[in-house]
């Protein structure tokens, strides 16, 4: 079947991406001379990966069979995220210095405004990037750490000590829309941002499919959240995963390359057994039943 050619209209679009993309990546990235020395002498590595983005953006149910049946939900009694004042609770209990003035003054002022999708089951409190360390991996331990502690050592971490700068990193699609939301809400350590913890409503359930088919079905300014702030939602909703039948958690927001290649072909993952907290790192192609991708929204400024 031939193709229906593009548009001037679309086309005219096209190019105003890639000005307005031009421009907000060289003031985000800082480079000076030899930064951008060196990313001239990588051209063509720069001219592929913009030709692959394009390429894997514009082909939409490219995994459309790795779904399957599942009947899993939340058993433990979560239904919706606690008060904000009892999450920022919970967090300060383990860092005492976060200071939580500026969002709570959001979440009044602000959040209280905001239009949302039907699928966001409430406002959560995450910690923002950097308040622990620069590396994605340090910040990660951190959370893991008082899941141990809040869970009374019933917790165990499948893949303690593997993670490093090269083989653990943010998914980019998510690192751009956390960048969004730090820069939407007031300088602070912490951030309120809405989400859903696995299932995604019925009419467009998460729970039935692998995180690489989850990510092509995100819906506008939704993103896979990282391990990070999934740990941190887990550390103040105890009660979203108590049960072997809870539904597990995948981390559609971050990519593990086990090799320490360039395969970044697993997600990490929430799950429950033996009476713990499991943490560990699944295949982004392998659906399974027992598993729903945890997600955000970006509100629309």
């Amino acid at each position: 079947m031939a193709k229906t050619l593009i548009t001037s209209g679309q086309e005219k679009q096209y190019k105003r991406f890639f000005d307005d993309a031009r421009d907000k990546a060289l003031k985000e990235a800082n480079l000076g001379k030899d930064g951008m020395q060196k990313l001239i002498e990588k051209g063509d590595e720069f001219q592929l990966r913009i030709m692959i983005a394009i390429k894997e953006l514009s082909v939409s149910n490219q995994f459309a069979d790795e779904e399957v049946e599942s009947s899993y939900g939340y058993l433990s009694g979560y239904d919706k995220p606690c008060s904000i004042e009892n999450q920022i609770s919970i967090l300060r209990s383990h860092w005492p210095n976060l200071n939580p003035d500026k969002a709570i003054c959001y979440m009044r002022e602000v959040y209280s405004t905001l239009q949302l999708p039907d699928w966001i089951e409430g406002s959560f409190v995450w910690i923002r990037p950097g308040f622990f360390s620069d590396k994605h991996y340090e910040e990660l331990e951190e959370i893991l750490k008082a899941i141990r502690k809040d869970r009374k050592g019933k917790f165990c971490n499948y893949r303690e000590g593997q993670f490093n700068i090269d083989n653990f990193r943010q998914y980019e699609h998510a690192t751009l829309a956390l960048c969004r939301i730090v820069e939407q809400q007031p300088e602070s350590d912490l951030l309120i941002v809405p989400a859903q913890f696995g299932m995604h409503g019925q009419s467009t359930p998460h729970i039935t499919c692998s995180v690489r088919r989850v990510r092509e079905k995100f819906v506008v300014s939704e993103f896979g959240i990282n391990s990070k702030d999934t740990g941190t939602m887990i550390l103040t909703n105890e009660n979203r995963l108590q049960h072997y039948d809870d539904l597990w958690i995948n981390c559609a927001g971050d990519e593990y390359a086990p090799d320490a290649g360039d395969d970044f072909s697993r997600a990490p993952c929430f799950s429950f057994g033996g009476g713990k907290v499991r943490f560990g790192a699944g295949r982004i192609d392998d659906p399974d039943a027992y598993y729903g991708s945890v997600s955000g929204f970006v509100p629309q400024s």
